[in-house]
Order: structure tokens, then C-alpha cells, then sequence
């Protein structure tokens, strides 16, 4: 039962969904009288108001269990208690293992919703309390002020792609435990395979007719057998479902587009389109690279610059999948056949950003080896240029609302050298200072569009 104010009942405007409480947003249709912050966890959620105002109240409200119609009924009780409609709420909580369920629900009933990056909210060195209450009433507070951070809220459909991406990577990963389980098993009892590849028609036959010594191993064999036999089974059936419904994604062109560069096939691409989803909510390149973690940190005080190694904030999952296809580009820029294959039907400046990039990232390998560096840094640097080559070309298929469609519609120069002359010299641009109060609502804040690189991972500007 909840114990504090607003507890009467009320009714739910069911006009159209409203836009967060974030500035970049359109404006809401009414004005936001009650600012809401909610601790959401996976049995409870707590609850806690803070009027509008400087000096306005801050109060709990109840702690309630984590099941939407309870929290509607309890939206409606506040509102009505303070005699304004729904729609003047204005709800926020932390971005957390629940997913977007509680946002979605609220947009449907017309009450402004924000997801926070919990990594961002500010908080008091000298707070030593944490509790459900505190955290929610921290929350409704800071709403308030205008401190809270929104993230990106991916579109259901993406949303439902990403979790099938994610389950042929979880489907991979048991696979390739179950083969080591049973490599480890064949190798304590002496049994080594002299053929020349593992897990072929060849090596699973040599393996069912191997002839254990004693019962026990004939039963362990069997097992590991039949787990490896199971993952390969559902690996295939993943991959079956995510060509099946790639057909109806909304995204599809985008993954088609990625294709047609060098590294990049049906599970990649579909990967990287999943995790990112809108490539136009980045007005930049090097929002991109620091979303997923490829920009160099850095510790500077005074005359003196440190940088280290790679963030790894934001998507780690498009980050290694990017990572591992940037290996490619250690090779020769060439036109393959598969690669021709793929780039049927695509648009020119596409099939131009690709050969530009095979280019410019095959040479950028070739220097940064001569320097000696360390290849996996290179391949990271690789990757990181790679960035803005992806977003160059995804862009234009999904232009961002409000830029124009037919700015540079070639994309990048075709080769290397033009792409140098392009840059190299040009004034650098001052950077893009963000405050907490700006740009909450189209792109993901925890972005650093101010980072700059170094020579060892140079940007390649979009």
C-alpha cells in the first residue's frame, strides 16, 4: 500500500502521445505542472513528485509494484489530487534491465515520458544514503532543474531485431563452449584428430565413430556430441529467422547499403543496423565514434594533453561486431566477387564511400604498421575510421529530419588521395559545446562530440 499524498482517483487523457520533457523536442500541449521520478526496479517501483517551480515541493509518494496498470492508476491519483490533467505530468526514470516498456505505455496515454542515462545523472560526492525513495525523489528534482540526460529509445521494430541479432550472438557464443567442453574432453583422454580443419563433415564422422574405452565415456561423448550437434542446429535456425525477417524490416535498404562495403555481410550488417538503428540522429561522425566507444580518453590539465586508450562507453556490442569487420581492410583494396554481388542495385555515392574507404583504411594500416604500433590498436583505429565512412553512406538512405537529402550526394572522393586533399588543411571547426540542457531528446547524451583523436586513430569527418 502507499503511504504518502495523492491518493484520490482520476482519468486518463487519451489524446495523442506526447513528446518527452527534454529541450530539441516540439512543445508539449500543455504545460508540465508536476515533474514525476520513478526508481523502476523488476518487483517495485517508488514514486516521487516535485511541483513546479524553484521552490517547488519535493515528496515521496508510494512504492508500488512494478506492473503497469498499478502505475497508471497511480499517475491518475496524482494528477487528480492536484487537479491537473495527465498530460501536465512529466515522468522520467533511469534506463535499466526493464527496457522501454513503462515509456512506451505512458506515450499511449498521452503523459511525457523521459528514459535517463543513469551513468549521467549527477550526484553529491558527499551522499553517503541510498535508498528508493532518495533515488526517485533525486530524480524528480533534478527533472525539474533541467539536469537529466535522455537517451535514444530505439523503435519497437528495431528493438525486436536487435534482441534476434543479440540471440544468434548468444546462440554462437553456447556453440562455441559446447565444442570446447568436448575438445577439452577428447584431449585429457588422448584422442587427436590428424585431419586438417576442426568441426567439418570429416571431423564430426571421425568423432562419432570414435570408440570411448569405458561406458562413462561413451555416455560423455555422446552428450557433448549431441550439445554441439544442438548449437549448430540453432545457430542456423537464428540466422534462418533473421534473413526471413529482414524482407519486412523498415531498415532493410540500410542493410543492404551496408553490405556493399568490404567486411560486411547479412549477420554484420544486420548487427550494426540493429544496435545503431537511426544513423541520422548523429549530426556528426565523431558523435558515432564516441556512441560506441572507439575515441581515445583523455587527461588534460594545462599545457599538458594525455590521451589513453579507447572509452568502451555506449554500445559495446556494435563495437566489437565493427571491430572484427575492420580486419578486413589489412588486405589490398579490392572489388571481390561476392563483394560486386552485393553491391548490385545500390546507389553510386555508396558503391563510391566503399572503394573510398577500402582505400583510405588499407593505407592508414600500412602507415600505422610502419610506425610499429600494435596491430589490434590498428585495427581499433581501423574501426574508428571506419565510423565515419558508415555513417556517410547510411545517412544519406535515412537523412536526419531537417537536413537536406541532396547535400554532397556523391559522399566521400573515390580515392584516397582526393579524400586527403578533401581534409588535410582545413581549418579545424571550434568545437560543439552541449550543455545538460540541450539536445536532450535526438541522440544518445552520453556522446562526447568533443573528442578529439590523435594520429595513431585520425577521424575521417563525415
Amino acid at each position: 500500500m502507499c503511504a504518502g499524498q495523492g491518493r484520490t482517483s482520476g482519468g486518463v487523457s487519451e489524446s495523442d502521445p506526447a513528446l518527452s520533457n527534454t529541450k530539441g523536442d516540439d512543445e508539449h500541449t500543455m504545460k508540465t505542472r508536476l515533474y514525476v521520478g520513478l526508481d523502476v526496479h523488476k518487483e517495485t517501483v517508488t514514486i516521487a513528485v516535485a511541483e513546479a517551480g524553484a521552490r517547488g515541493e519535493v515528496r515521496e509518494v508510494c512504492t508500488t509494484t512494478n506492473d503497469l496498470q498499478v502505475l497508471e492508476r497511480h499517475l491518475r491519483r496524482i494528477a487528480a489530487a492536484a487537479r491537473i490533467e495527465p498530460g501536465q505530468l512529466s515522468v522520467v526514470y533511469e534506463a535499466g534491465p526493464c527496457g522501454f516498456v513503462i515509456w512506451r505505455r505512458l506515450r499511449q496515454l498521452g503523459i511525457p515520458c523521459a528514459v535517463v542515462a543513469p551513468s549521467l545523472v549527477p550526484s553529491r560526492s558527499g551522499d553517503r544514503v541510498k535508498t528508493d525513495r532518495r533515488d526517485a525523489a533525486k530524480l524528480a528534482r533534478l527533472h525539474r532543474a533541467g539536469d537529466l540526460v535522455a537517451v535514444h529509445v530505439p523503435d519497437a521494430g528495431d528493438e525486436t531485431m536487435r534482441d534476434l541479432c543479440r540471440a544468434r550472438s548468444d546462440a554462437v557464443r553456447d556453440q562455441r563452449r559446447a565444442r570446447q567442453q568436448l575438445g577439452a574432453f577428447l584431449l585429457r583422454n588422448g584422442y587427436r584428430y590428424g585431419g586438417k580443419s576442426h568441426w567439418t563433415a570429416a571431423h564430426m564422422r571421425y568423432l562419432r565413430e570414435l570408440d570411448a574405452a569405458h561406458p562413462a565415456q561413451k555416455v560423455i561423448l555422446e552428450e557433448y556430441l549431441i550439445a554441439v550437434e544442438a548449437a549448430a542446429a540453432r545457430v542456423g535456425r537464428t540466422e534462418a529467422q533473421m534473413r526471413s525477417l529482414l524482407e519486412s524490416w523498415a531498415r532493410r535498404p540500410l542493410v543492404e547499403a551496408l553490405m556493399a562495403f568490404r567486411g560486411f555481410q547479412l549477420v554484420s550488417a544486420m548487427v550494426i543496423v540493429g544496435e545503431i538503428g537511426d544513423f541520422g540522429r548523429f549530426r556528426h561522425a565523431r558523435q558515432l565514434m564516441a556512441y560506441l566507444g572507439l575515441t581515445p580518453s583523455e587527461y588534460s590539465s594545462g599545457p599538458s594533453r594525455s590521451q589513453g586508450r579507447i572509452t568502451k562507453t555506449g554500445n559495446g556490442h556494435a563495437r566489437w561486431m565493427l571491430v572484427e569487420c575492420a580486419r578486413h581492410y589489412w588486405t589490398p583494396p579490392k572489388v571481390s566477387k561476392q563483394l560486386s554481388v552485393r553491391q548490385q542495385g545500390q546507389p553510386e555515392s555508396v558503391r563510391r564511400i566503399s572503394w573510398a574507404a577500402q582505400n583510405r583504411l588499407h593505407a592508414r594500416a600500412r602507415h600505422l604498421s610502419g610506425r610499429l604500433l600494435n596491430r589490434n590498436k590498428i585495427t581499433v583505429a581501423l574501426a574508428r575510421e571506419l565510423c565515419a565512412f558508415i555513417w556517410d553512406a547510411l545517412r544519406a538512405i535515412a537523412p536526419a529530419p531537417g537536413t537536406p537529402s541532396d547535400e554532397n550526394p556523391a559522399g566521400l572522393p573515390a580515392t584516397a588521395e582526393a579524400y586527403d586533399r578533401r581534409y588535410r588543411g582545413r581549418p579545424s571547426r571550434p568545437p560543439e559545446k552541449y550543455s545538460p540542457r540541450s539536445q536532450r531528446g535526438g541522440t544518445d547524451r552520453h556522446i562526447e562530440p568533443q573528442t578529439r583523436c590523435t594520429a595513431a586513430g585520425r577521424v575521417a569527418p563525415g
